[in-house]
């Protein structure tokens, strides 16, 4: 199962929490996470690798970052 969690305009720690918030279940395997600044992008890699997930691709558009995290 797969979620998409729009932090883009958000700005840390708030992305973190967001993410943190959708895998509270511990049912998602995918998660795409959009943010838009660089402190974010490096977060929320920080704080999924220490949940067990895999940063698979980030997708650079302009200012704004697409991240696939799989669940390992």
């Amino acid at each position: 199962m797969s979620i998409t969690i729009d932090a883009r305009g958000y700005s840390c720690p708030q992305p973190v929490l967001m993410f943190m918030k959708a895998i509270k279940s511990g049912s998602e395997n995918e998660v795409i996470v959009m943010v838009d600044t660089d402190a974010s992008k490096e977060n929320v890699s920080r704080a999924a690798e220490s949940k067990n997930y895999s940063v698979t691709d980030i997708q650079q558009q302009g200012d704004e970052y697409r991240m696939t995290l799989i669940k390992d």
